[in-house]
């Protein structure tokens, strides 16, 4: 697949013409890395703006323990890049990005980004919508750290990312989330029991969209 059509592919760029994508081509490269890779750590500056081709990525930081503190997820046909302000000249990391999963990454110049796209006020908007996204993002992270307690912390991740929850051994579920398995294993039960979700072959299936939801949205049930 050439560069060109790999761009073409990403929903970031979907405004750009024919034209547009063949600059962004004559700046850009696409590198196939092993999983387990990290693409930067924290507090690092880089040159290149990066987005995920294919394959998966955390974002995660570790604690004064050595202790790795997961953030969040980022899937294919996402950038991997964490922007902060359309100004500075290099992009500044506030977390580790580690592949999970043998990926492919498109990587762009990002001073040639700028000045032939950003400075005339092409993909702005774009931009701007990243810079939203990944404050929600904190914005959950807060709520999973410091507010909820086990049973909503399990029922958002089912709710916003049922594929990865069934995808994980529930081991690192209870890492991700900071709880013990046995936790993990009563919540579980305890959403089934009351028909929320189901259980099959250790698979989970919502039944009760609404039901799971109110849980991590300031209507819990008492019963938890």
């Amino acid at each position: 697949m050439s560069i060109r059509t790999i761009i073409s592919s990403l929903d970031f760029f979907k405004s750009l013409n024919d034209e547009h994508i063949e600059i962004l081509a004559k700046m850009a490269n696409v590198t196939a890395y092993k999983q387990n890779y990290v693409l930067h750590y924290e507090q690092q500056q880089s040159k290149a703006l990066l987005f995920l081709v294919k394959g998966l990525a955390k974002a995660y930081k570790i604690d004064k323990h050595d202790n790795e503190i997961f953030l969040y997820n980022i899937y294919e046909n996402s950038l991997l890049s964490e922007i902060s302000s359309m100004q500075d000249e290099y992009l500044h990391s506030f977390s580790n990005i580690q592949l999970i999963e043998d990926s492919k990454i498109l990587s762009i110049n990002y001073s040639a980004f700028k000045k032939e796209f950003l400075s005339k006020h092409l993909l702005c908007s774009e931009f701007a919508n990243e810079i939203i996204n990944r404050s929600i993002q904190l914005q959950s992270l807060v709520n999973r750290e410091f507010i909820f307690d086990s049973v909503s912390k399990v029922a958002m991740m089912i709710d916003e990312d049922i594929a990865m929850f069934n995808k994980l051994k529930r081991h690192d579920i209870s890492l991700i989330l900071h709880i013990q398995p046995a936790t993990l294993s009563r919540v579980l039960n305890r959403l089934k029991r009351n028909k929320i979700i189901d259980i099959i072959h250790g698979k989970i299936t919502i039944i009760d969209h609404r039901a799971l939801r109110s849980v991590y949205k300031d209507e819990h049930d008492d019963s938890y």
